[in-house]
């Protein structure tokens, strides 16, 4: 979130939800009156403002958010906390000062054409803004959300409290193990330590349904970058790399906490639900019908109907699936292209709402379906109690190494290399179908299958070579010049496939071509078009090089296609039809790249599938084009 005016972006679209609202008109906390309940603060460091005046749960009042976010000020006595957020020249201002400097004996024309290169560069670049906050949201899986929506005002306030109560726990664990400032100077000839903070302030806001009206229990909370060091008391900026690497990590970690606390309060059972190529599978709540869940996810399939278009797209132009970064990043594209204007109304309307049409979809009234539900996760009509809640202890070294294991092998499968909360993501997928008797039974056993994972895996980060006093080590003895959690891992797996790929680029014992014959393919026209001398050269470089693998990189649009068409014709020319064989990441990519060469191809997974079986194998004398061989 942006300094300056970006706090009221956060007024009209977080706190009054887009409404045409006057900024400064007091937010309503009552059930029946439109509009989100009022912000109220949260975190450890909410204590450090004024001489203590505020309080985690005391409400948030406009003007503090001003001074706060807007201005990085104390939010009580409006005094500035560390340094002001720095002001950064827009392109028009760049523009300004390189045109200014120009030299001013220059003719018309060489001026006017320097003035061009220079507004198209700085246009180009991406606008600078100093950073004034975090917004972290935290959303209930919808089948709690659905279950939220119809059921009566306690179970109503159960369930929200349940919600806080695992926002709160992440907020924890953030202050204890990802907030942190930097202190020190840049550059080779500085060093940069994390410093421990004490603790974050934030400010949370609680949203009742999602922009399609459907019901989305969810909080902001939104982490003010200004944090007071532990040992010298200076306000500083927070480290924002620790917030970005840990998100994912904490969102999962949430989900499972969640998921404990409303079994521990209602004896509710879970379902692990498949949500598409493009998500990890989700848990909702046993007796939620994927129906029901539907029913009430528009603005969740409309998102989803956009990017199966988008990645369509990306298909057809690129000839394979996009990375999953990109999917992450296209689906974050269109959320915000796609956000319909909120429409404002009061909880009581929107219940009545969705109890009409729950129960239009099951038949029966809606409230007493909750509450039957409720009454099931509860126990039985023998009787017997729910499924027992494990402690920490419950969890075997035996039962830790395997979960540990299986943690490793998923993430080695999506990155080739990985830090702490990639692992503790991970981990805490692997472990979301069990229920754990607190937050910090189940923190505790993740915790442990984290470590191990890290111990199994190949720390590719050097150990500290240096000696650092004391002043500069924290309480566990690692250096303040290390970032927490930093150390990037690896696998054997892993390394032994590149030491594979690294031997066979050095082999040089693989069939070859002769120059006569690339000479004779060169001076003809490939797909219409003659061959370029750089085609040439990578074609030539190709088929003589003799080693097992060759790689042959460069951007769409390069003429690798060409080239690839080219080396096809030359190489079955000396070994034969069929000599060429085509392997792409997808069965899309495969049809495309099959276009491209002339010959029928496969996708890596089906061919290997097939090879495993004994169906396919490799010949002498064979030339294997795997496309796209990077993912």
């Amino acid at each position: 979130m942006s300094a300056g005016k970006g706090y009221q972006y956060l007024l009209r679209s977080v706190v009054a939800g887009d409404g045409n609202r006057n900024l400064f008109t007091p937010l309503t906390r009552y059930y029946a009156e439109a509009g989100n309940p009022p912000g109220f603060w949260m975190g450890s460091g909410v204590g450090q403002f004024g001489a203590g005046q505020i309080t985690a749960g005391a409400a948030v009042t406009e003007p503090q958010l001003q001074l706060l976010i807007g201005l990085g000020r104390d939010p009580v006595t409006g005094e500035q906390l560390g340094q002001t957020y720095r002001i950064y020249s827009n392109s028009a201002g760049r523009v300004a000062q390189r045109v200014a400097s120009l030299n001013p004996h220059l003719d018309e024309a060489e001026r006017g054409s320097l003035i061009d290169e220079i507004e198209a560069e700085e246009m180009a670049k991406a606008s600078k803004s100093a950073v004034a906050g975090f917004d972290f949201t935290f959303s209930v899986p919808k089948s709690v959300s659905v279950l939220w929506g119809v059921a009566d005002a306690e179970i109503k306030a159960l369930i929200l409290e349940a919600h806080h109560d695992a926002v709160a726990q992440m907020l924890t664990m953030m202050e204890r193990e990802v907030a942190a400032t930097r202190a020190g100077v840049h550059g080779r000839s500085g060093a940069v330590a994390q410093k421990a903070v004490v603790g974050v302030a934030a400010v949370a806001y609680d949203h009742w349904d999602s922009r399609a009206g459907d019901p989305q229990l969810h909080t902001h909370v939104v982490v003010a970058n200004k944090a007071r060091t532990v040992d010298d008391g200076t306000w500083r900026t927070l480290d924002g790399q620790p917030l970005y690497r840990s998100v994912v990590a904490l969102s999962e970690h949430y989900n499972a906490v969640l998921a404990d606390t409303l079994t521990r309060s209602f004896g509710l059972e879970w379902d692990r639900r498949d949500r598409g190529a493009n998500r990890n599978p989700g848990f909702e709540i046993a007796g939620v019908s994927e129906e029901l869940v539907t029913m009430f996810s528009h603005r969740g399939r409309n998102i989803e109907a956009e990017l199966d278009k988008r990645i369509a797209e990306y298909q057809a132009t690129y000839g394979r699936r996009p990375s999953v970064k990109t999917i992450i990043q296209m689906r974050s594209q269109i959320t915000v292209e796609t956000r319909p204007p909120k429409q404002i109304h009061s909880l009581a309307e929107l219940t009545a709402g969705w109890r009409a049409r729950t129960a239009r979809a099951l038949g029966q009234d809606a409230t007493q379906w909750a509450r039957q539900l409720l009454a099931r996760g509860a126990g039985d009509e023998s009787g017997r109690p729910a499924p027992g809640l494990l402690r920490a202890h419950d969890i075997t070294p035996a039962v830790v190494g395997e979960v540990a294991r299986a943690t490793v092998g998923a993430v080695s499968r999506k990155r080739s290399t990985w830090r702490h909360w990639n692992l503790w993501a991970e981990a805490s997928r692997q472990t979301m179908q069990w229920r754990f008797a607190s937050a910090d039974d189940r923190e505790a056993a993740v915790g442990a299958i984290v470590e191990e994972a890290k111990r199994v895996s190949v720390a590719l980060t050097p150990p500290e070579l240096a000696f650092s006093p004391g002043v500069f080590r924290r309480s566990d003895g690692t250096s303040l010049f290390r970032p927490k959690h930093s150390v990037v891992f690896t696998s054997e797996q892993i390394l032994a496939a590149e030491d594979r790929l690294l031997v066979r680029g050095e082999d040089r014992g693989a069939p070859v071509l002769d120059l006569d014959v690339i000479e004779q393919v060169a001076k003809k026209e490939v797909l219409g078009h003659p061959l370029s001398d750089e085609q040439v050269a990578t074609l030539a470089s190709i088929a003589v090089s003799g080693r097992r693998v060759d790689l042959l990189i460069g951007p769409a649009g390069a003429g690798k296609t060409t080239a690839m068409r080219a080396l096809h014709a030359a190489w079955t020319q000396v070994h034969g039809r069929g000599s060429v064989v085509g392997l792409a990441p997808s069965a899309a990519a495969a049809h495309v790249l099959a276009g491209d060469l002339g010959i029928a191809c496969d996708n890596t997974a089906k061919w290997l599938h097939e090879h495993d079986r004994g169906w396919a194998a490799f010949g002498k004398g064979q030339l294997v084009i795997v496309d796209e061989a990077t993912l």
